[in-house]
Parts: C-alpha cells; structure tokens; sequence
C-alpha cells in the first residue's frame, strides 16, 4: 500500500514542506529510506522500528520503503521521525489514513514512542499556514511556539500512541495561546532606564539619534565613565517590536534553538553582549547545518561590543559584510545559506591600553602604545561608525543632582516621532532608517538649506572626507533634524552631526 504525509525542516532561515511518501509492499523484509537525506535521518528507521514495537505496535514484515521528496534538497534532522512512523504504519494498515492530507507532523521520536521538540518549528508552523494546512502535530514541547501562529490547529502530544488516537477521531484539544495577554505580561517587565544615568548629556543625546536613525555608535571613555550603562539602556528608547518583526525575530531564535516553553515568542528587543573571546562561527553563524550566530540574532535589535579592541580582529572583520548588505550568507557545498542581520552595533573601548588618555596624571601610555591599541580595529569598520561620542569621567555635581534624569520614556517618544517622519518619507522605496540611505539617493532624502550647502562644502573640504564619510555624516544630520522635525537639514544640524565624527 502506498499512502503520503507531510512534514516540514529548516533549510537556513527558509521553512521547506516536505512530502514523506511511503510504500508497504510484500517481499524480503526491509526499510529502506531514499530521497537525499543526512546520516541522522537515515538513523530514523531505527528509531521508528523501535519506537513502533514499544507503544505496542507491529510493522508488518513487509518491505517498506520511504522517499522524502523533493530529492534534491538535503535532508538533515530529526524532526522527520513522526511524519515517517505515521506514514509506515498507515502504509502496512495498522492505521487509518483519512484526515492527513492537510496535516503537518514534526517531531523527533525516543525509543519508548516519547515525542520530542525540534529547532524551527516557528517558521515551519507559519509557512503550512500559508499553503492551507489545517492541522499541525508536534510535541507538546513545542506546542506554545507553534500556537503563537494564527489560523492553524497546533497539537502538542507527548507520545505517538496519543498521535494513532487523535487520528483514529479521538477528541483533542488544540493547543491556543492569548497572543495579546503574553505581550501585555512581557511588557510589564522592567528595562534599564536612563533615568538612572547622572550627566553625560552629551552621550545621552548622541544615544537618542543612533536610535532615531538605526545608526551604528561608537562610544569612547575611561573605565567607569558609563559606556556599558548607556548601551544597555538603548534598547529601552527603540519603539516597540511591532508583530512582524516579533515574528522575524522568533524565527531566527526558533531555528537557533533558542525557543522552548519559557520563551516561545520573543516580545522586545534582544540585546546581544557577547564576551569578546567569542570565535568567528559563533559571531557569524555556521556549522556543518548552519545555524544563526549572535549577529543574526541581533537583528532588529543591539548588538553590543564592550572593550571592542580586544576582540580578535577576523572576529570584527565578519561585521563588515552584514553593516553592508543587513544579511550573512553562509556557503555550504550542498546549498548557501543566508541569515537576516539588520542590526545596530554598539560598541565601547578605553582610549588606550590604561583607558585615562588624556589623562596625562593617570595616564602612562607611550604614543606607539595608544596607535598600536587604537589600531587594533581596521579602517573599514571604523568607516562604517555612524556616530563616536567621546564619554568624559561623571562629576560630583551629577552625582549629587537631585533631580532625576531625563528617562527613557520622553526619550522613546522623541525617538518614535523621528521614526514615524522616516516612514513617511520612505514608503514604498524598502528603505526602513535613514542609516540605509543608499548613495544614489543621499540628494533626494537629504536636502539642505543654502547655509547648510555652503557648510557641507567647507566640511568636506577641511575635515578631509571621503565620499563614504560625507554621506554618513549627511545620514546623521537627517537623523538631527528629524528629531527636531525639520523637513531640510540646516546648519545646526550638520555642525552637530560633525561633533560625532571619531577624531
């Protein structure tokens, strides 16, 4: 008998259906499984073998054969297992085989018949929403990230006996999450605020346009100044996740395995802090399956790099592709994989090796030492910081102010408007930030004043930019003048956004 099931899997941040076709014929007993498929999989026969014989089941002594088509494409993973133990016993009749035509099964099976999760199920749910799949069946670990997806059935089971019943017309109830109630109960939790930051208004400002403009941001400053504290606050003034990103996201962590009950959907924005002695693989993303790396899981989001001169430098020299193009491509000899990574860097170092230059008091640093340490970081990348801010030591004065800081909530608001005129600006052209700006359209989106033309010229000319540099510093001053909403960028403007430039 010859009968068909479908499953899905993760081919690097695009979901696949799968069509599992088996057939159950008389002859010298086997079980053989084609279709392209990795060593895991192929390990699958056993694991279903035994896992059929252990809820009390028998496949017959027939030959049973299972091809996963299309062939072409590589099968890796284990959450085939379900799809080919429901597809075996259905073939051999020991199962009845209505109500599978718009089912999706996943799920990788123990040797006792236990269901277990799998990585990617997030985006393998919503793609079989989208081609009209009515049911989904996978393991009950993975059931709260796959009901986060609206207009499908979503069965978390814990044992295929409970998967034979529910398609023998045992009634079950879907697995349903309050979508609503969840972000509700994640917003109420508490971010860093920037009302705890005393002073350092300088920063503070620099901190509200990289978030108005999604700009990359450098900050410089003794040990203790407050380089980390402002990052971390960063994400408290980017607007909130709206549900297509929150999607976007929950997919890149869904395939990395980074979902599980606790986590089934992520609801703001991460913030990525990796210690700087992380390896290019795991920065980038890889592996003999591909799977995402901290800048993919960045995206829409922070990625901060504390003491970024003591990252290995092949380590900062893979930023340079994603700052450029927003993705990771990975190649593999059986197919390229690529990964979203529109993210902003933030990242923080020390003047020099002690971290007091200027500071000739504190500081013992020889000239050679601070260009030797200061070169650790290559031109290319530092050409793709937006903004350098210079953070100088808190004063007693802010310490003992009384009156607590601007918090993050004025902040946001401002940094919300700013976003909203880029929008605006922006529909229809697929550009998101005025850090996207593409060159060619730097003089539709960035007109000036006359003054402000005059004052363009004299910079380029005096501070010695090149044209990468020009257009950077006029990105940034759109951004200054969105967060005052002026529609032309004037001179104050381009005098601020030459105060960021990194001397």
């Amino acid at each position: 008998m010859y009968t068909y099931v479908y499953s899905g899997m993760m081919q690097g941040m695009y979901a696949r259906i799968l069509r599992v076709e088996v057939d159950a014929s008389f002859g010298l007993q086997s079980f053989d499984m084609v279709g392209n498929m990795g060593y895991e999989l192929k390990e699958a026969r056993e694991r279903v073998r035994v896992a059929v014989k252990n809820i009390g089941r028998q496949l017959p002594n027939l030959r049973i054969t299972v091809n996963v088509s299309p062939a072409h494409i590589k099968k890796t993973g284990t959450g085939l297992d379900l799809p080919i133990a429901i597809g075996a016993l259905c073939a051999a009749g020991e199962i009845r085989a209505e109500g599978l035509e718009k089912t999706l099964f996943l799920g990788e099976l123990g040797l006792n018949g236990e269901i277990r999760g799998v990585q990617g199920v997030l985006p393998i749910v919503n793609e079989a929403r989208k081609q009209g799949f009515f049911r989904v069946v996978l393991s009950k670990a993975n059931a709260r990230e796959g009901a986060f997806v609206q207009g499908i059935e979503v069965y978390g089971l814990e044992t295929l006996t409970e998967v034979i019943a529910l398609l023998g017309g045992e009634k079950k109830e879907p697995c349903t999450m309050d979508v609503a109630a969840y972000f509700q109960e994640k917003k109420l939790q508490q971010q860093p605020d920037f009302d705890e930051v005393q002073g350092q208004l300088e920063a503070r400002r620099a901190a509200q346009i990289a978030a108005a403009g999604f700009h990359h941001f450098l900050l410089i400053g003794p040990p203790g100044a407050g380089k980390t504290m402002i990052a971390r606050r960063l994400p408290s003034i980017l607007p909130p996740l709206s549900a297509e990103e929150g999607m976007e996201i929950s997919s890149i962590y869904s395939v990395a395995g980074k979902l599980d009950e606790n986590l089934p959907f992520i609801t703001v924005r991460p913030f990525l802090n990796p210690h700087h002695t992380l390896s290019v693989q795991a920065m980038a993303g890889g592996g003999r399956i591909p799977r995402p790396g901290v800048i993919s899981l960045a995206h829409r989001a922070v990625l901060f790099l504390d003491e970024l001169p003591e990252f290995r430098r092949d380590v900062l020299e893979v930023l340079r592709q994603p700052m450029e193009e927003k993705r990771v491509q990975i190649a593999r000899s059986e197919a390229i994989y690529s990964f979203p990574a529109d993210f902003m860097l933030v990242a923080a170092m020390n003047p020099c090796p002690c971290g007091y230059y200027p500071d000739r008091n504190r500081c013992k640093c020889s000239e050679a030492e601070i260009q030797r340490y200061m070169g650790k970081i290559s031109g290319p990348i530092l050409d793709r910081i937006d903004l350098c801010c210079q953070v100088a030591p808190v004063r007693m004065d802010d310490l003992r102010q009384s009156k607590p800081s601007e918090g993050s909530a004025v902040m946001r608001e401002r940094v919300f408007q700013a976003q909203e005129r880029q929008q605006k600006r922006f529909a229809g052209t697929g550009i998101r930030f005025n850090s996207q700006i593409p060159a060619k359209e730097i003089q539709t989106f960035c007109t000036m004043t006359k003054e402000a033309e005059r004052l363009s010229g004299v910079l380029f000319e005096r501070l010695q930019l090149s044209a990468r540099a020009y257009h950077r510093l006029l990105r940034v001053a759109r951004t200054i003048a969105d967060l005052e909403g002026s529609e032309l960028i004037q001179e104050k403007h381009l005098k601020e956004a030459a105060c960021y430039r990194l001397k």
